[in-house]
């Protein structure tokens, strides 16, 4: 894949100007037998229209018509431990980022450190799914998308979250346990299951599935590579468009 470079865009736009004048000069040049006067109007000609190309510019700035506000929204993905949420969301926020979008992205283990004493049981899970949403409506609003890998086992925090923001994707990595055992490479399942974790999701209480979550992606079957085309996918039809997610 090829692309262009800025040093290379300014050359030929010099080089497309110096042709036009220059062809300028010599079509007056042929009419009226005036090399001064050839000269003269190729001279003008550069300053005439770089005057009207700013004014142009200019006037367009103001005109409104075409214009396009790329919309801020919450890209949140949840799902079992170990279901693969932080590959997959930071795959998805380097894509949008390669878009040159303003886009941010927080994970569990990003706001944990800011609530050191935040631990694991229903009622402090929920406290730390409500301030991670506080936080990605807040930048939100500041015309920043957020991109945010949680486990929120909880549908009560997850649709806190939904509620304060105004675009609100949910990414629901659907999974069985079984699968995420397997990929879960850091031990904490088996870590639950001998007793050392307690208030694990998916081993001491089930994950509470929403609803209807605008993206749902069976994990176990597709690449991670055909869930990242899915999500920027819907991104572009749903949310860059302009369409309003909210179900408030």
């Amino acid at each position: 894949m090829q692309y262009e470079t800025k040093s290379r865009s300014v050359l030929k736009a010099i080089s497309w100007r110096t042709w036009a004048t220059f062809t300028t000069a010599v079509i007056v040049f042929i009419f009226t037998g005036a090399f001064a006067l050839a000269i003269t109007v190729g001279l003008l000609e550069v300053f005439a229209k770089m005057g009207l190309y700013f004014f142009h510019e200019r006037l367009w700035q103001k005109i409104s018509y075409g214009k396009k506000e790329v919309p801020s929204f919450v890209l949140w993905f949840t799902g079992l431990p170990a279901s693969g949420k932080k590959e997959l969301a930071s795959r998805v926020f380097e894509k949008l980022r390669a878009d040159k979008l303003k886009v941010e992205r927080i994970d569990s283990r990003d706001v944990r450190p800011l609530f050191p004493e935040t631990g694991f049981t229903t009622e402090e899970v929920n406290k730390h799914i409500k301030r991670s949403g506080h936080l990605a409506a807040m930048l939100e609003k500041n015309g920043i998308i957020v991109v945010a890998s949680f486990v929120s086992p909880y549908s009560a925090s997850r649709n806190f979250a939904r509620e304060i923001s105004t675009n609100f994707v949910e990414v629901y990595l659907r999974t069985t346990l079984e699968a995420c055992e397997k990929r879960d490479q850091q031990g904490h399942y088996a870590k639950a299951r001998s007793g050392e974790y307690q208030d694990f999701p998916g081993i001491h209480f089930d994950y509470q599935e929403s609803d209807a979550p605008e993206i749902v992606l069976d994990v176990d079957c597709i690449s991670v590579d055909e869930a990242c085309e899915q999500i920027v996918s819907y991104i572009n039809n749903n949310v860059l468009t302009g369409k309003s997610l909210s179900r408030k």
